[in-house]
């Protein structure tokens, strides 16, 4: 019996996420788990500090389910950034679901397509600034990561190609 796959996407809002997440899913039969701040913070007017802890338990345990291949919309790294840019701090209990996370590959998606409003999204003109922030903190936690950058038909090349890799292992 083949070891279950687990990936996820990371990097700033409306750098591709979801799409890619979906198309993953969609293309390989995965099991989808989606952004848990969405369904969070979907009836809430403000949030403060202590509900990211609340938003990354949540989403810590979606992923906790028996599956053959498990496509995250997002992973902590989201929750470490989101605290740190916008509190300048990260809760010990963040930090620790980042360590406790397990995934075969993180996508790191590249903000270089049209940022699109949602009413949750908060950043439009600093995605640049926070995708290197993302950058920066992979590589200093030593996360194994693919970078995602291109067109719509690029960015599913490449996650096409680590995908099908993965699948043959």
């Amino acid at each position: 019996m083949k070891k279950p796959i687990s990936v996820a996407f990371t990097g700033p809002e409306s750098s591709g996420k979801t799409t890619l997440a979906q198309y993953v899913s969609a293309t390989y039969t995965g099991f989808y788990v989606e952004e848990f701040a969405r369904v969070f913070l979907q009836h809430k007017n403000s949030y403060q500090q202590s509900d990211l802890d609340l938003i990354a338990e949540g989403q810590y345990k979606s992923w906790q389910v028996k599956h053959d291949f498990l496509v995250a919309d997002t992973e902590m790294t989201v929750l470490c950034i989101w605290s740190l840019y916008k509190y300048q701090s990260v809760s010990a209990r963040i930090l620790e679901l980042f360590k406790l996370q397990r995934f075969d590959v993180l996508f790191l998606c590249k903000p270089d397509i049209p940022w699109e409003f949602d009413p949750m999204r908060e950043n439009p003109f600093n995605r640049d600034e926070l995708f290197d922030l993302y950058h920066s903190f992979l590589i200093e936690n030593k996360q194994t990561f693919v970078l995602v950058e291109g067109n719509e038909q690029q960015r599913k090349s490449i996650v096409d190609g680590v995908i099908t890799s993965l699948l043959k292992n």
